[in-house]
């Protein structure tokens, strides 16, 4: 087997489901290892738990933009190919409405697609697969504040895309034609997904955070045009001898399904941060239009620290706050019946400056990650990243008082 990527791929394994999971938080957590159930801060905007957005400052504006420099290698025991990719991550700001509630919004990815493999192990034939696209997905999230330390908050997603894929069998013998199926799928819909935390006040500055997250199942509109046909000779469109099937604007559901996640943070005066994750989907409930795929349930573990010296401090590198963190996924794709797991860590710095009115951040972020093996003839995906976001916290509702 051989795999290789186009321009805008993630992996040969978006080719199950909805392809490559973004899995994105903001880059203050991503180098955290993507930790974030039991974390809110009013310096940033922790959308993958909606009820942390109570930590918004009153008087405050918070936008937070993002992108981000990658290498990826794609290996099996005989080839290697490596391309990069660059690419804008998300868009996201947070506002204050009243004393206890406080909203979002943002821009961000949801999956990837984009491969092209080559399969010939059997003698004869050789089997090929391309695919391209992904899912993007726009929230609008709420959080209220029901106690001084309780909050509750829901985002109200809508995820939109397309998803292009390919699978071609060709013969080395001119007595068989071969064959193309073409699937093209358009899709959209609405999902909903919840969270709560509380923190425990300790004697002399130390606090414990505890939060969860409830995704539910989802069942969004899929149109799906088909086309499956037989040609001769290496593929072209003009090669099409006989249409087998042409069906074009077929409409059914996909069902993303319900996912589960829970969190423990320590903090000490703002100078400790320390969090771990776990999270449970429920992929094997996934279908298309009726059908399910080959994959697995999917659990995810993180931990992640923070650092800062002094973050009141006059001097700049005394403010400048240490991030590491771990990643762990037991994978959900199902590739010749073996799990595709997944693992990442991460390093990253927050750096404050001051802005016209307020203080904002910029944050680096370095990240190694591996998804697959080389053995038992798959593929290994090894990938680097490199991602750079910049904070605006500035203060508004402020009316001009002259003396």
């Amino acid at each position: 087997m051989a795999g290789n990527t186009q321009s805008g791929i993630s992996s040969p394994y978006s080719g199950f489901g909805i392809g490559i999971l973004s899995n994105t938080t903001n880059a203050s957590l991503s180098a955290m290892g993507g930790t974030s159930y039991a974390i809110q801060s009013n310096r940033f905007i922790n959308y993958k738990n909606p009820a942390s957005y109570v930590a918004f400052d009153s008087l405050s504006f918070l936008a937070d933009a993002a992108f981000s420099l990658s290498g990826n290698t794609l290996r099996n025991t005989e080839m290697s190919q490596k391309n990069n990719l660059a690419r804008f991550n998300y868009l996201t700001i947070g506002l204050p409405v009243t004393k206890w509630w406080r909203t979002s919004l943002g821009v961000l990815p949801y999956s990837d697609v984009g491969y092209q493999i080559e399969d010939n192990y059997a003698e004869g034939y050789l089997y090929k697969y391309e695919g391209e696209g992904g899912l993007n997905q726009f929230y609008w999230g709420n959080a209220f504040k029901l106690a001084k330390k309780l909050s509750i908050g829901f985002n109200a997603s809508y995820i939109w895309g397309t998803i292009h894929d390919k699978r071609f069998a060709e013969y080395e013998t001119d007595y068989f034609f071969n064959s193309m199926i073409d699937k093209y799928n358009k899709i959209n819909g609405l999902y909903l997904s919840g969270g709560i935390q509380y923190f425990f006040a300790m004697k002399n500055h130390h606090h414990l955070g505890i939060g969860a997250v409830y995704e539910n199942t989802a069942y969004i509109q899929v149109q799906e045009d088909l086309m499956i046909g037989n040609y001769t000779g290496p593929y072209k469109s003009t090669y099409v001898l006989d249409t087998i099937v042409n069906a074009t604007e077929q409409k059914g559901k996909m069902k993303l399904p319900q996912s589960i996640g829970v969190g423990l943070s320590y903090s000490y005066k703002n100078v400790w941060l320390i969090g771990a994750d776990v999270t449970w989907q429920n992929w094997k409930n996934f279908e298309n239009m009726g059908r399910s795929d080959s994959l697995l349930n999917n659990l995810i573990a993180s931990v992640g620290l923070q650092y800062c010296v002094d973050p009141n401090s006059p001097k700049f590198f005394k403010k400048l706050k240490y991030r590491a963190g771990f990643r762990y996924a037991s994978g959900y794709f199902n590739f010749d019946d073996t799990a595709i797991p997944e693992f990442s860590a991460s390093l990253g710095v927050g750096i404050p400056f001051k802005t016209f009115n307020s203080n904002s951040t910029i944050n680096v972020v370095f990240e190694y990650g591996r998804m697959g093996t080389t053995s038992y003839n798959l593929i290994r995906h090894d990938y680097f990243k490199l991602s750079f976001n910049f904070i605006l916290h500035e203060k508004w509702y402020q009316r001009v008082r002259l003396e």
